[in-house]
């Protein structure tokens, strides 16, 4: 593997580890969302990755998204506008505990990535003084 491909292969996990730490923010965001029964809840949203290439090094790729459950949990708020005859509203089904776990590892990977990027525009940099 040449340096270009680690840094190719890092660049390619930070773009991934982007879209990850997007998609929990909007969870975080859209978690004290509220709306009426005959509505859906707001979706939290899970980013899918994969591998760019097996045996052969070229990084990984957003594949796409996966979405939640739209039905959320019904809540009982009286006093809300969007509150049904019952009472009831629908709020998303959304762990904050998860949703902070998901963000301190996509920024530890994040983090990792950028080490692995920077590390090998210093070896570059070193192998391009060797040639002067």
């Amino acid at each position: 593997m040449s340096m270009f491909d680690a840094m190719n292969i890092a660049a390619s996990g930070l773009s991934a580890n982007r879209k990850w730490i997007d998609a929990v923010s909007d969870n975080i965001a859209g978690i004290n969302n509220v709306t009426s029964t005959s509505q859906p809840a707001f979706q939290e949203r899970f980013i899918v990755a994969r591998a760019a290439g097996y045996g052969e090094p070229k990084g990984t790729y957003v594949a796409g998204n996966m979405w939640g459950d739209p039905n959320g949990r019904l809540v009982s708020m009286p006093e809300h506008p969007a509150a049904d005859e019952n009472g009831m509203v629908r709020v998303p089904d959304i762990d904050l505990s998860d949703q902070i776990t998901a963000l301190m590892m996509a920024q530890r990977a994040y983090q990792a990535n950028a080490s692995v990027a920077e590390r090998a525009k210093t070896t570059y940099e070193a192998a391009i003084g060797i040639g002067k």
